[in-house]
């Protein structure tokens, strides 16, 4: 076989490129949540692989640390590993803004569409419920890591989207869906008085959450391994197969040998077609910036308590969190970047940024708000997230593979849902129940009709970055 010498730092046979074409960078770019690393950060729990764990999670991330702190916390798992490519919390979790916002109206026509009010309900809701929990286990487990519970501003600077927005919002509200109670809209000159923001035309507002997401990732890590969770860091997976015929279960190949899993967990999220190639063209590896933007040391801060979704005149839309120490994280701007197609889709290198878009947010506080001049980008990075084909997570048994499990495909989306997701993934692997008895909402269900779709169909009708590859995206 052919040996090829690949950019993580592995030499793998022709039979294997692809997986590790797939495999996160060695080294990332630097990012503020990650500028002083936990102690945890590049743990193994033992100086081998174990030779055999009931469930192997891939991945250390958010979706891998929730499953393992639920099978653990919910049911007592004593034999569970997670294998992670590189560091903990080194991926999408720990390079993304911060922002646990619900999505209550944006996309929730459209699953509505779909497959009926019902079930675009679900997944409003399912977010909600999604922030409150993490509130609670954040109370209970005493979790450092900056959670503020506040109001979402959505902004729209154009006059056409805003009309088109607020034609969303009636259609939700006639829905009578409770939770859009919650909800308030504004049109009009209040627009920019209410929302701060410079031409505003309309904006509305919600609850949601913000928080320091390396910090709880890792204090959950703390807590798993504490209680006899293997983390083995830096251990690129590069293959699963079926195990011996006298053990069954799976063999589980990394660059540090293999060992025998009983049951295995994709928690790789942008990465995961490089194990499950079915998966190609449902989850699609896609690059996005955020960055974190200061003023002077003389200047105090205008004081901003909201989060913000703000789109532009041209319909450039960023997220944005303020924090406690004056500073403001921001990120998407996808409008910039969306034609440079190799820059950010289909791409898994986080050590470089996307450069047609690295210099967009130099002065974006000024452009956007009154109060801001002199603010300057302190640090920017990139991050790589798994937009799904159809803008809904996979997750449950993969199709045709029992005892094998998928929680991936985020779509830039996984803090207002993952946390509730990795609690239904538990459920799935240690009662042995099916994928409706988690609680889940029913789009989120991985199936063989889904992943058809996709590898049968054109990229440019799925709903990467929400239109074809159209819509915005963010780390």
């Amino acid at each position: 076989m052919t040996q090829i010498n690949l950019s993580n730092g592995h030499t793998a046979s022709s039979a294997t490129a692809g997986t590790e074409r797939c495999l996160p960078t060695v080294t990332p770019g630097e990012t503020f949540w990650q500028n002083e690393k936990h102690e945890l950060h590049d743990h193994r729990s033992t100086d081998q692989l174990p030779e055999h764990s009931d469930i192997v999670i891939i991945g250390a991330g958010y979706a891998g640390v929730g499953t393992a702190y639920h099978l653990v916390k919910d049911y007592d798992a004593k034999s569970v590993t997670i294998l992670e490519a590189r560091g903990a919390c080194s991926g999408a979790t720990g390079r993304n803004g911060g922002h646990c916002r619900p999505d209550l109206y944006g996309h929730i026509p459209t699953y509505m569409d779909r497959a009926g009010p019902q079930a675009g309900a679900e997944i409003a809701q399912f977010e909600i419920a999604n922030l409150r929990a993490l509130k609670k286990i954040i109370r209970e487990e005493k979790i450092d890591c900056d959670f503020t519970l506040t109001r979402s501003t959505d902004v729209w600077c154009n006059e056409e989207s805003a009309k088109k927005a607020k034609a969303v919002y009636d259609r939700m509200v006639a829905e009578k869906f409770d939770y859009m109670n919650d909800v308030i809209f504004y049109t009009g000159d209040q627009s920019e008085g209410i929302s701060g923001v410079k031409g505003a035309k309309a904006c509305a507002s919600f609850t949601a959450g913000t928080m320091w997401p390396y910090k709880f990732i890792m204090h959950l890590v703390q807590l798993i391994v504490t209680a006899g969770v293997n983390l083995q860091t830096n251990t690129p997976v590069t293959s699963v197969e079926p195990g011996p015929q006298d053990q069954g279960g799976f063999t589980v190949t990394t660059s540090r040998g293999k060992m025998h899993a009983g049951k295995v967990v994709y928690a790789n999220n942008a990465y995961v077609s490089g194990i499950l190639p079915q998966y190609k063209k449902n989850i699609v590896p896609c690059k996005g910036i955020c960055c974190r933007i200061t003023l002077p040391e003389s200047r105090a801060s205008p004081l901003l308590t909201n989060s913000y979704i703000n789109r532009t005149e041209d319909n450039t839309l960023s997220y944005l969190i303020p924090r406690s120490d004056g500073s403001i994280i921001v990120g998407g701007a996808a409008a910039v970047f969306r034609n440079s197609e190799e820059q950010w889709y289909d791409n898994v290198d986080d050590s470089v940024l996307i450069d047609v878009a690295k210099d967009y947010y130099n002065d974006y506080m000024q452009r956007t708000y009154h109060g801001w001049e002199g603010a300057k980008v302190d640090k920017i990075w990139s991050g790589v997230m798994g937009y799904s084909y159809d803008s809904n997570p996979h997750i449950g048994i993969v199709p045709g593979k029992p005892d094998q499990y998928i929680l991936a495909g985020f779509n830039g989306h996984g803090m207002p849902v993952i946390w509730l997701s990795s609690k239904g993934m538990a459920k799935m692997i240690a009662e042995d129940v099916p994928f409706e008895q988690t609680g889940l909402p029913r789009l989120f269900q991985t199936t063989q009709f889904r992943i058809d779709r996709a590898l049968n169909g054109k990229e440019e009708d799925g709903d990467i970055l929400g239109t074809g590859k159209a819509a915005a995206t963010k780390p």
